[in-house]
């Protein structure tokens, strides 16, 4: 079965945070050394998961971004770049409130000294 894009989006996120978190407890500064305190695995899966819960909460009470973002699913790969980049472009408000309820992970990973994703919203 064919991943959608919803799908991809939080494997992507999944991927990326395990990629970053253990990319960053590899380096040789923090081989050493214990990472700053609440940057644990599970502090950043706790984080995660307060985002996850925010952004489901969010979907079922707009339920436009929803079906736009449920729809994706049925569009070609090549499409759901530009689809998500148009659909923002005329909801500035949902691509802000998005932006706003992912932003405990953003200054987690600032906090925590692991990099940030290129882009935060899928293909934005």
């Amino acid at each position: 079965m064919k991943p959608t894009p919803i799908r991809r989006t939080a494997l992507r996120l999944t991927g990326v945070t395990a990629a970053a978190f253990a990319t960053a407890l590899l380096t040789p500064s923090a081989a050493t050394a214990d990472p700053p305190p609440g940057c644990t695995a599970a502090d950043m899966a706790n984080v995660a998961t307060g985002v996850a819960a925010s952004t489901s909460g969010y979907l079922y009470a707009h339920p436009d971004v929803n079906e736009f973002y449920t729809g994706l699913r049925n569009r070609p790969d090549d499409e759901v770049p530009e689809a998500v980049r148009s659909f923002f472009a005329d909801n500035p408000q949902a691509h802000s409130d998005l932006l706003g309820l992912r932003q405990p992970l953003t200054d987690f990973r600032a906090r925590c000294g692991l990099p940030q994703p290129e882009r935060p919203l899928l293909d934005q």
